[in-house]
């Protein structure tokens, strides 16, 4: 199994690549619920941190004050696959939300954007943008040259 220092920058890359993620969530019924998300992610070197602008919509509030985790999938045509299992929750707080929403405007290509594209959002401390940070307790990195050739490296890390 690999370290957080050996995956984090594998999953980053394959992440802010594919920039679109399937995110599920379970309900308090333990149904799941997919959406997809815009993630970015940080790693200081010993901490993954994912960051995830995101509008409070009651059904994600439910399941996360039910159950706080998500799996969060991203996937792309050549059949590459990074997978993180996260806690997470949603935060509100104006300085969060603020450095959230300057660290997606401001993020690279293809992975950052600017907020105000979204028609209900002018500024981040709008109640309709909330900062959800993801804590993974779990990696995955799967390249499709795996699947596809029989080569590479399939990368696993859990807390």
């Amino acid at each position: 199994m690999s370290s957080i220092a050996d995956i984090a920058p594998a999953f980053i890359e394959t992440a802010h690549r594919i920039v679109w993620a399937t995110v599920a969530s379970v309900d308090p019924q333990g149904r799941p619920r997919s959406r997809v998300l815009h993630p970015i992610w940080e790693f200081d070197g010993n901490r993954l941190v994912g960051w995830i602008g995101t509008a409070p919509t009651p059904v994600k509030v439910a399941h996360l004050e039910h159950t706080p985790f998500v799996s969060v999938n991203y996937w792309d045509a050549q059949q590459d696959i990074a997978t993180a299992e996260c806690n997470a929750e949603l935060l509100t707080d104006d300085e969060t939300c603020t450095r959230v929403w300057n660290l997606l405007k401001d993020g690279p290509e293809p992975v950052g954007y600017d907020p105000t594209m979204i028609p209900v959002w002018n500024e981040p401390t709008d109640e309709t943008f909330v900062a959800m940070r993801l804590d993974p307790w779990r990696l995955r990195v799967f390249p499709g040259s795996m699947l596809l050739e029989g080569s590479g490296d399939i990368l696993d890390w859990h807390a």
